[in-house]
């Protein structure tokens, strides 16, 4: 079965990098869905079938974490002792909080823009580029190893998670849009 006190990186046999090959993740999640789907267990006792959910259940949660640039970021930081607190840790530099409340200032007045649709591309275009860069620059920090650089790695996916919440908040403008 799948020993769940493996760590993701361990469960897939992939080394423990920001960079993830995608493919090699997708065909190491089906060989251990394989294993581990609750149907092969539906004629087990009740025990093994629920072993059977909770090992499914890590495997997709491993699947999530290392598919997800910003969730494999804070995974990796956790096992190297850096956990960040993203709900209760929100202390960011001053000129990062001024181009935050200026992107959601643009983003609220996409609407009224004189064309709509170009509006939301180039800020699309432009949080994309962003995130880009926030995943460039852990995975150089990260690289890096030491105790100060896992320390800007932290601040940098603090960012990146702005980042993407607000793509995430694009994309429901896009399909509201899209629909009107």
């Amino acid at each position: 079965m799948v020993d769940l006190t493996k760590n993701f990186f361990e469960l897939f046999q992939l080394p423990v990098e920001y960079q993830v090959d995608q493919a090699l993740l997708s065909e190491r999640y089906r060989e251990l869905q394989k294993l581990v789907h609750p149907d092969r267990f539906a004629g087990q006792d009740g025990r093994q079938q629920r072993l059977a959910v909770q090992y499914a259940a890590y495997v997709n949660e491993g699947l999530e974490t290392l598919k997800s640039p910003l969730k494999r970021s804070l995974y990796l930081l956790e096992l190297a002792g850096h956990p960040v607190d993203l709900e209760n840790n929100t202390v960011m530099d001053t000129v990062f909080l001024m181009e935050q409340m200026e992107l959601r200032e643009a983003v609220s007045e996409v609407r009224e823009h004189q064309d709509p649709e170009e509006e939301l591309d180039r800020l699309m275009a432009q949080v994309d580029d962003s995130i880009a860069g926030y995943q460039n620059d852990f995975a150089s920090l990260w690289q890096k190893g030491d105790e100060a650089s896992l320390g800007k790695a932290a601040a940098v996916v603090q960012k990146m998670q702005f980042m993407v919440k607000l793509s995430a908040e694009l994309e429901q403008l896009e399909s509201e849009l899209l629909d009107d």
